[in-house]
């Protein structure tokens, strides 16, 4: 019996480049909305990059310490990252970079992850603990302390938000 494989539609091409961090870049994550990717940076800083080259990037100052996670919000509307600060900041991602902090973690969040609905943002961080904030007014809802013995550096929401699953440097 033999098998039809159907051929590759052609190498990979780089389509385009993004230039403006001054560090290393640590995470990159699409908007759902395919018009825009989002970075952040050891240089602290969040950037907006929008596909349509006639518009500028935009960038978002705040975090005092290197970012090493971003995500957008599955409407798009809200851009999330976090911090060696130990802060999260959810970001209106419009030009003017308005932004809520939210401060509970003691330690570098690594990691963070919207719900399904955007409704809610689970984090965590070298304070070895996961939390669970509510997205419309940055209210911290639950945590997991001590989730695991060491620093937490990711963390996914299932796609029903009904469990979550971390990483750790537990090996766990």
């Amino acid at each position: 019996m033999s098998q039809k494989t159907s051929a590759p539609q052609g190498d990979p091409a780089l389509k385009r480049s993004f230039k403006g961090h001054k560090d290393e870049v640590c995470r990159v994550a699409f908007n759902p909305n395919l018009k825009q990717a989002v970075s952040g940076s050891k240089d602290g800083t969040v950037m907006v990059w929008n596909f349509k080259s006639t518009m500028r990037p935009f960038r978002f100052v705040g975090h005092k310490g290197p970012v090493y996670d971003v995500k957008a919000a599955p409407a798009g509307n809200i851009i999330a990252s976090c911090s060696e600060d130990s802060t999260i900041r959810l970001w209106k991602n419009s030009v003017e970079g308005h932004s809520s902090i939210i401060k509970k973690h003691t330690g570098a969040v690594k990691s963070i992850d919207f719900s399904f609905d955007g409704s809610l943002l689970l984090s965590g961080s070298h304070d070895k603990t996961l939390m669970v904030h509510q997205t419309s007014d940055s209210k911290f809802l639950f945590s997991l302390p001590h989730a695991h013995n060491n620093f937490i550096n990711s963390c996914k929401f299932s796609p029903d938000t009904r469990l979550l699953a971390s990483g750790s440097d537990d090996r766990s």
